[in-house]
């Protein structure tokens, strides 16, 4: 049986994650400070759900197949009020030292300045930007040359931005597929697509596709802020590590998740990325990695479905 986190009354938060080898939960919560929303895998598959910020979320993390070490992924939702929260992954630096203590402290960073500046009633992008300035100047602390990208997504109410460090993905995508926003991988490959040197099939079997060109941990770390976009009926949030988006087609991705219960896209997409990490094909990407997924949809309103044409986008 599925685990329930114990919250404490008016979190806005409810929760529901899968057991770990240890029969508990892997879904870390009001853990001390706050009410994170914190999955850590260490087993070989964790999921859970949750209502957050005014909708609901499923999240799902893994370690690559047949790997010997330990997930280096992180993967949080931290609420900032009854209708705000912000989605994180953290992928820890692959080849490095510590990359699963460097995501985890980079969340954990975050977290704490969410904390303190929701104390204090700041903007939540001025909050967001001063968690991951705070993260990164954490993992450089460290001095075990470590390092973590780190993808964030900040819900309010209806409006949703994204702030990008590194190659993880948040996309916004509609009911009929239409992608409203999109992060840029910071690496060669993403500099090239967004440049139109490569289109997306080309940079997905590159050779350098690998390369990261922009990390948490590092004295040239670079913030991007997405522009602010307005969630409508049935768009969907994804936030996922590149254990995703290295093994499926963007085309595949917004097909899966843009129409269906959050729990079967979550379900659909999860193994068909773990299927191509374990089928090595000429035709199809196949690249074992440690694999992360947030998804995310705000609930239909009364007045939205009574419409005389259907939803947009």
């Amino acid at each position: 049986m599925p685990a329930t986190g114990a919250l404490p009354r008016n979190s806005g938060i409810t929760a529901r994650g899968a057991g770990n080898r240890y029969g508990e939960s892997e879904l870390r919560v009001n853990d001390g400070s706050s009410n994170i929303i914190f999955l850590d895998s260490e087993s070989e598959l964790d999921e859970i759900s949750a209502s957050v910020g005014g909708g609901s979320l499923m999240a799902f993390s893994c370690p690559a197949p047949d790997k010997g070490s330990p997930n280096e992924d992180s993967v949080a939702a931290i609420p900032y009020g009854p209708d705000a929260a912000v989605l994180v992954i953290a992928d820890g630096a692959g080849g490095l030292p510590a990359g699963r203590r460097a995501s985890r402290l980079a969340v954990r960073s975050l977290e704490a300045s969410l904390n303190v500046a929701m104390a204090e009633t700041m903007l939540l992008r001025t909050a967001i930007l001063n968690g991951i300035e705070a993260a990164n100047q954490d993992v450089l602390s460290l001095a075990n040359g470590s390092a973590t990208t780190l993808t964030v997504v900040s819900i309010e109410g209806l409006l949703v931005r994204s702030y990008q460090v590194g190659d993880s993905e948040a996309l916004v995508v509609g009911q009929r597929g239409t992608i409203k926003s999109q992060t840029m991988a910071h690496s060669p490959t993403g500099f090239a697509v967004e440049a139109g040197f490569l289109d997306q099939r080309e940079a997905l079997h590159h050779e350098e596709r690998h390369l990261v060109s922009n990390f948490i941990g590092t004295a040239d770390m670079r913030i991007e802020m997405g522009a602010e976009v307005r969630l409508k009926p049935r768009d969907t949030i994804l936030v996922a590590s590149d254990g995703l988006t290295d093994n499926l087609h963007l085309h595949e991705i917004t097909e899966i998740i843009r129409k269906g219960s959050l729990a079967s896209a979550l379900q659909s997409i999860s193994s068909l990325a773990r299927r191509r990490m374990s089928q090595e094909s000429n035709r199809q990407p196949s690249k074992p990695d440690d694999l992360s997924v947030i998804l995310f949809r705000k609930p239909y309103k009364g007045r939205e479905i009574r419409t005389t044409n259907p939803p947009s986008g």
